[in-house]
């Protein structure tokens, strides 16, 4: 098959390219920039266009499908073209489903953790020797991939984003995978500039699980309300399996996790990670592992990339890096970490980069959510505000929503990156949360800071 890629540079988009290639696909692509990782990853294969931009002639009628990514515009003339021709045009999404609609579907849904989870189900999977298809939203260890694609395997195992589908479709990523085997991890309220209601948002969630395949099954965490409101209300003719955050204990940081065989030292820590894993573990045995083989491979688990990512650690400090940004990610994040060395000084850092997190009237979302930090750092770009078209947030806007006058709040990426290289950590534990880099912050410096 011929398959042309609009805007190929993207996380996701780049990947799927990258697994077509390897099915033996021929893959074209176009975009008006692309970053790192994904221009390197493209060049190695081949698959790096010759020069940025958009270019209609792209579009031949030879084209057996055109693939668009979210990164577009709905007027960008080589969607135009491909609309002239006829041309079969998919989202992401969509493709995934096509590339998988004879196989057993299993989709990871939720506001917070799908990444976690779907990255613990492939993990297990591998230790195990199960192959199985795949599209994860973060570089996992031992894998080349985030997506792999086979005539052969019987089972793809997807994270479901409840984001929009394409600049045409405006449908969110996991009603369009119809899922046979299911999980919900949590609803938090997210992505406000495509659901301006609590109400709305939540509805999103109430499709995917009645869009479920009938027969199949939804697993969901019994101690998130709305999600057991929501799973519980449905009238699908599908199995409901609870799930809730395991027995386990804390000592010297090192999480204990209880098991038939009794209590068995992991790597991740935290009860929003622990409750992850006993979502996992239901899917799992849902695809032939048991409980026993599950365990074994799970001790190993390190982590999924950015989802508290150890970066440095002496003889009495530690820092991690985190892609929480939404409110309950963020508290629950700052919480574990807490939780885990409670001896320690948590200095927590959050960036504000996303349209929620900028948006005056979200902020109050974030309330208690660096509670359980000894010291609070803020930093935000006001002129990623501007880009954003938003009203100005202030400084005491921030405090005010988080509830915290203590707060250190930073505008300037330069007398941020002083503050931070300036402090002492001694007997710290350092939190840097963001879906940013904090206006260009020297992660490999932080590493110096530490007796490593």
């Amino acid at each position: 098959m011929k398959i042309h890629f609009i805007a190929i540079g993207g996380s996701a988009m780049h990947n799927l390219a990258l697994a077509l290639a390897h099915k033996g696909y021929t893959i074209t692509g176009s975009d008006d920039v692309i970053y790192e990782p994904s221009k390197s990853r493209l060049e190695l294969q081949g698959l790096l266009p010759a020069e940025f931009g958009w270019f209609p002639d792209k579009i031949q009628k030879d084209l057996d499908a055109v693939v668009l990514g979210m990164h577009a515009k709905p007027d960008n003339p080589e969607l135009a073209r491909a609309q002239e021709l006829g041309l079969k045009i998919y989202s992401y999404p969509e493709f995934l489903y096509e590339q998988s609609k004879d196989k057993t579907r299993v989709v990871i849904g939720g506001s917070h953790g799908k990444t976690t989870i779907t990255s613990m189900i492939l993990h297990v999977l591998a230790y195990n020797d199960i192959e199985v298809d795949y599209m994860v939203g973060a570089q996992l260890e031992g894998f080349d991939r985030m997506v792999h694609l086979t005539e052969e395997n019987d089972f793809i195992v997807l994270e479901g984003d409840e984001y929009l589908s394409s600049p045409i479709d405006r449908r969110p990523k996991f009603h369009l995978y119809r899922a046979n085997i299911a999980l919900l991890s949590g609803i938090a309220w997210d992505h406000i500039n495509v659901f301006p209601t609590y109400e709305n948002y939540v509805e999103q969630f109430r499709i995917f699980v009645d869009g479920i395949v009938r027969g199949g099954s939804i697993t969901y965490n019994m101690e998130d309300p709305e999600v057991k409101k929501v799973v519980e209300s449905s009238e699908n003719a599908i199995r409901k399996f609870p799930y809730k955050t395991p027995e386990h204990i804390v000592e010297n940081g090192t999480t204990l996790l209880e098991t038939p065989e009794g209590p068995m030292p992991v790597e991740v820590f935290g009860k929003h990670n622990l409750s992850n894993l006993a979502g996992a573990k239901w899917i799992c045995q849902q695809m032939g592992v048991d409980e026993a083989d599950f365990y074994e491979a799970i001790a190993s688990f390190k982590g999924a990339s950015k989802r508290l990512e150890k970066i440095a650690e002496g003889s009495n400090n530690i820092a991690f890096k985190d892609f929480a940004h939404s409110p309950s990610k963020v508290k629950a994040t700052t919480s574990a970490v807490k939780e885990q060395y409670p001896n320690r000084k948590l200095i927590a850092c959050l960036e504000l980069h996303t349209y929620s997190s900028l948006n005056a009237e979200f902020l109050q979302e974030y309330k208690g959510a660096l509670d359980a930090a000894d010291e609070a750092i803020v930093f935000y770009s006001p002129k990623a505000v501007k880009i954003k078209r938003l009203e100005e947030v202030t400084s005491h806007q921030i405090a005010g929503a988080l509830n915290r006058e203590d707060v250190t709040i930073f505008t300037d990426p330069e007398a941020f990156q002083h503050h931070l290289f300036a402090k002492d950590f001694d007997n710290a534990a350092l939190l840097l949360m963001s879906s940013g880099n904090y206006g260009g912050l020297d992660f490999e410096r932080i590493k110096v800071l530490f007796e490593i």
